[in-house]
């Protein structure tokens, strides 16, 4: 098992990434509708939705269950897995299209997934200070 110092970094760089993952779902529509008026043209952006959730997952799946093997508490996991869903819905599924609703849908998964991260950081950390 890494160390529970490893673990943290990782903890903290999924909770950074998700909180501005949602914060970049929540406020790019607003950059997009603000653009034009600013005389700046935003054509020809590569979309990062879908190799970001599967890094969210693969970052998020490791260090919960790294985890889980300290504090043996499944709470980060209620808020993983539905925010895993919702930015699966969002990035994989007909609502990939940039309107409200996939707004609405990447911003609350992103904010579960930092939750998650963030309560498996405090989670472990009760468990240090016990041993």
């Amino acid at each position: 098992m890494p160390a529970p110092s490893a673990l943290r970094r990782a903890d903290r760089v999924g909770f950074a990434a998700s909180f501005l993952c949602a914060v970049h779902c929540a406020l790019l529509p607003v950059a997009l509708a603000l653009a034009p008026s600013l005389g700046l043209t935003l054509g020809g952006w590569i979309d990062f939705d879908q190799a970001f959730v599967v890094f969210a997952t693969l970052l998020g799946a490791t260090t919960l269950t790294l985890g889980w093997r300290r504090h043996r508490l499944f709470g980060a996991w209620a808020l993983l897995l539905p925010g895993l869903a919702l930015v699966w819905l969002g990035a994989f599924t007909p609502l990939h299209d940039h309107t409200l609703t996939h707004v609405l849908v990447m911003t609350v998964g992103g904010l579960l997934l930092a939750g998650a991260h963030l309560m498996n950081i405090r989670l472990s950390h009760a468990v240090a200070r016990r041993d």
